[in-house]
């Protein structure tokens, strides 16, 4: 096992990518800096782009740049899939689904 630093402000979890042979390569990690895992929050709570932007003070425009750089970490298409991929490796607990 190698050593490996970790960056303050980043949440760390095994990615699951399937191999050519079909097996779990585990060994490869999925890292979701604190604004991004802020952003999916909302967004799995239901707010659209415009609503995560008006809440973080910032433009519609970085919310979607924010999106899509969880979507490429977590190799998913939508944020109904993102939210089951950050679920599942612990990124984001699942009562945020439930929050106000």
């Amino acid at each position: 096992m190698t050593a490996m630093s970790v960056v303050p402000g980043t949440v760390m979890a095994p990615k699951a990518s399937v191999s050519a042979s079909g097996g779990s390569d585990e060994s490869q990690l999925v890292k979701l800096t604190k604004r991004e895992i802020e952003v999916l929050t909302h967004v799995i709570q239901g707010k659209s782009s415009r609503e995560v932007a008006e809440t973080l003070f910032v433009s519609k425009r970085t919310v979607d740049f924010h999106l899509a750089n969880v979507y490429d970490k977590l190799h998913v298409n939508n944020r109904v899939q993102a939210f089951r991929r950050a679920t599942r490796l612990g990124l984001i607990p699942y009562e945020a689904q439930f929050a106000d």
